[in-house]
């Protein structure tokens, strides 16, 4: 596993309402793909997605007492690379929350928890570039 943070997803309960308060901070919104918003962070982004649909895609309910409502992804290179990772956090002591399979918006994922009790996605995501030092490139929009 590169050592990278690619995208810090943060479970929030108004979509547009918590969009329009980043954009009223300044930041540009990038993309604009339905029910999820990106914004370019550096080398990495920042993504907010409804809690509730949030928790779903970990495979968990929202109520379990130990989801924040956020979640860290790894971008990872390949499919092969995402079930290369998973099976390298499992064999560190995370627990595979959700083993990784081909996602509705077109990529493969899968979840893992580690030691603390984080969540992680580790994803390919065949829309969005990784550059040779693992920098994520959202596209413009």
């Amino acid at each position: 596993m590169e050592q990278r943070i690619s995208i810090v997803t943060l479970g929030v309960n108004d979509l547009e309402q918590s969009a329009a308060f980043f954009e009223r901070l300044g930041w540009r919104r990038s993309g604009n793909e339905p029910g999820i918003a990106f914004f370019q962070c550096g080398l990495g982004a920042l993504a907010l997605y409804p809690r509730d649909k949030l928790a779903e895609d970990v495979g968990i309910s929202p109520q379990v007492s130990n989801f924040g409502g956020f979640t860290l992804a790894y971008n990872a290179r390949s499919k092969d690379d995402v079930d290369a990772v998973l099976s390298q956090a499992k064999a560190a002591g995370a627990v595979v929350v959700k083993p990784a399979r081909d996602v509705f918006w077109g990529g493969y994922s899968g979840y893992f928890q580690d030691i603390d009790g984080h969540f992680w996605e580790v994803a390919w995501n065949p829309f969005i570039a990784l550059d040779e030092a693992g920098a994520l490139k959202l596209p413009e929009g």
